[in-house]
């Protein structure tokens, strides 16, 4: 059933009570912020598991098998948006962010469980990805329900702004967060104690969002957006798709999707290639010690912070094309520039210098993504439409990390690798910021 009668709405129209704003704003943040610290953990300790359930003669290919199966948990992130998605625009925003942040919580700490391949041998591995199959189902769903109830509770003029902050600033939190958790971990077990010990106790951290999950089940309302559409069907003023994800891939949708593709594969492999990559980058490029590594990361996740938001506020003042395209050019020139130097220089200060340059620009590629997203598709939509948009795109962006460690023969050539992987994501991205349209002032 197609959608009908919708029109803009303004924000006056919808408005919320300030409390249950700021409230809104907040819980969508920190739910992103802890699933991205639950994906966070596996990158952190990424030497550790590719050693203990991906073993290989060739640091690169263990590197390579840690990747790809993060590369595995974003496959499945897809159908959790559809899963998810359309709960979320069905029946409401909370009860999708509940149940999946419950269960990203869950799932990340049964990670600390498993058995390694020394102790049981190929079961290791196969327990290990089925678990990351399942961790990526929920974290889709996160993704469908987090990014449309933040921007959906605040006024026009800072939707760019939530943006930076719930898709940038909040995994700029998320990796934080796994900084933290990281240098504390590393704190309590030193040296080898980490292999044994310390991994484990970083998955068991993932509960972290079961708790914020319950948390949000007690305090959070229904967007105003979703509050309204809901009162338009019951009125019988609108009439609304039965289902979504059929009216996505309808000819009316099709090629909105295919073209949100364009931004939201590059600025995802931006991301994965740059802050993604960067704990890797510093113990195998850099030789850098865990607890040197963690204040590295720590101080590079403030500096994602501050950019996501910053670019997210200048999408408001400058149009979302117009600030995609600014990106892209600064990450094609820039971000290459950053990976060689760093991998050339043993001072500390410079390798601090050239981490917090490459975690501002590769956040700065995704930090109006979430609201181009959300301006594409109407509320009846939105959740479904910017779930299988953003998590499709990450998907696909999520893999280049596994690639670049192909491409590399040793250590030594990851920079290189990453250099040429990063302005190819970003050429595509700048490819889709011609091609899409503005989208600002077009939130229905």
């Amino acid at each position: 059933m197609a959608i009908t009668n919708v029109e803009s709405i303004d924000f006056e129209d919808v408005s919320p009570k300030k409390t249950q704003m700021l409230r809104a704003i907040v819980v969508s943040c920190l739910g992103w912020a802890l699933d991205l610290f639950d994906l966070f953990i596996l990158l952190y300790v990424a030497p550790v598991i590719g050693a203990l359930f991906f073993p290989s003669d060739y640091p690169t290919l263990s590197l390579a098998a840690v990747y790809g199966s993060f590369a595995v948990t974003l496959f499945m992130r897809p159908v959790g948006s559809a899963i998810f998605g359309h709960f979320a625009d069905a029946h409401g925003r909370k009860g999708a962010m509940t149940v999946a942040m419950i269960g990203v919580g869950v799932s990340t700490a049964a990670f600390g469980t498993l058995p390694t391949i020394q102790q049981v041998g190929l079961i290791a591995p196969i327990l290990f990805l089925i678990l990351r199959l399942v961790q990526g189902v929920f974290v889709g769903g996160v993704v469908a329900s987090t990014h449309t109830v933040g921007t959906e509770s605040v006024p026009a003029n800072f939707r760019g702004f939530m943006s930076g902050l719930v898709g940038g600033g909040g995994a700029a939190i998320g990796a934080l967060f796994a900084s933290i958790v990281y240098l504390a971990t590393s704190w309590i077990f030193p040296g080898d104690a980490y292999a044994q010990w310390g991994w484990r106790f970083m998955f068991f951290s993932g509960l972290l969002s079961s708790v914020l999950g319950l948390y949000i089940s007690l305090n959070l309302e229904e967007s105003p957006f979703f509050k309204k559409l809901q009162h338009e069907k019951a009125a019988k003023v609108i009439n609304t798709p039965a289902a979504p994800l059929k009216t996505l891939f309808s000819a009316a949708y099709r090629k909105v999707l295919l073209v949100n593709l364009l931004i939201t594969f590059g600025s995802g492999a931006g991301y994965y290639l740059s802050s993604g990559y960067m704990p890797t980058f510093l113990k195998v490029i850099n030789g850098v010690p865990n607890n040197v590594a963690a204040l590295i990361l720590m101080a590079a996740s403030v500096a994602a912070f501050v950019s996501s938001v910053l670019i997210g506020t200048l999408s408001d003042r400058l149009g979302r094309k117009r600030t995609f395209m600014i990106v892209g050019v600064a990450a094609v020139v820039l971000l290459p520039l950053c990976y060689l130097g760093m991998a050339k220089t043993t001072d500390l200060t410079e390798i601090v210098l050239y981490a917090l340059a490459i975690a501002f620009i590769g956040n700065a590629g995704y930090a109006p993504v979430l609201i181009f997203l959300n301006e594409r598709f109407p509320t009846a939509l939105r959740a479904s439409g910017t779930g299988l948009s953003w998590n499709i795109g990450f998907a696909l962006g999520g893999m280049t990390p596994t690639f670049a460690s192909l491409a590399s023969r040793t250590p030594a050539d990851i920079p290189t690798s990453l250099a040429v992987f990063t302005v190819g994501a970003f050429i595509i991205y700048l490819i889709g910021s011609f091609i899409v349209p503005e989208t600002k002032g077009r939130f229905t």
